[in-house]
């Protein structure tokens, strides 16, 4: 069986679709079979970082409706040997899950793929709850500033509560200059804030922006410190 991993935050622009988008990737290029389910419902943006958006013709409620099978309205990255993608819809109104329609959607992918990472939506919401249904693990992202951690930890609690026992955290866009200077939250602050283990760090680097907006994960195709974090990174969140 598969697990499910729900990747989350406190705010939006921390960069958790990209960190989704780069961190699939890494595990499909090593040959695990991974899926992406878009769950940010309304405001879907995963299929554009992984360059997928026109392909896209099937979501997550026509899924849920029945209109298609999980199996029709999977768009396969033909970049990677082993990735997929699930898009959401845009139109909110159309979305009309229940907790039990997520956990039998779970279900599927677990049944059939190694990893599953769910891009869930910002902030704290019943969204995120219902996207929290029946997750193994949860990812939150977190840049280094004292509104992403304190909304972060928030996220976190409610996490908790929805009964999501192994939860973990990164942090994202970290820029050693500031963080030496004292202007941003140290590592031992960071810490101090999140009361769940650290995952790893990623520093702020414009190539992985340029690259997601692109339609291109960073770690395709090239070698470089990012591609080697991001490994990094993989292999602990396999031990959760």
């Amino acid at each position: 069986m598969g697990r499910v991993i729900l990747i989350a935050s406190g705010k939006g622009g921390v960069g958790k679709s990209v960190f989704t988008s780069n961190i699939g990737a890494t595990y499909a290029d090593r040959g695990l079979r991974t899926a992406l389910i878009d769950m940010n419902v309304g405001l879907r943006n995963l299929d554009i970082y992984m360059g997928l958006e026109n392909k896209v013709i099937f979501d997550t409620a026509d899924v849920i409706d029945g209109v298609v099978s999980v199996k029709k309205a999977l768009v396969r990255d033909k970049r990677f040997q082993e990735l997929y993608l699930l898009a959401t819809t845009q139109k909110k109104e159309k979305f009309k899950a229940e907790p039990a329609d997520i956990t039998k959607l779970y279900k599927y992918f677990r049944e059939n793929f190694d990893i599953t990472l769910v891009d869930g939506p910002a902030g704290v919401t019943d969204d995120l709850k219902l996207a929290a249904t029946d997750v193994d693990a949860a990812v939150l992202v977190a840049t280094p500033e004292y509104v992403s951690l304190r909304d972060a930890d928030m996220v976190d609690q409610t996490l908790r509560k929805c009964g999501v026992k192994q939860r973990v955290y990164i942090v994202n866009k970290v820029n050693k200059l500031y963080l030496s200077s004292g202007i941003l939250p140290t590592v031992e602050v960071i810490t101090s804030i999140m009361k769940i283990p650290l995952l790893g760090v990623v520093q702020f680097d414009d190539n992985i922006h340029l690259s997601a907006n692109c339609g291109i994960p960073i770690v395709y195709g090239q070698s470089s410190y990012i591609e080697r974090n991001f490994h990094k990174i993989a292999d602990r969140l396999l031990n959760y």
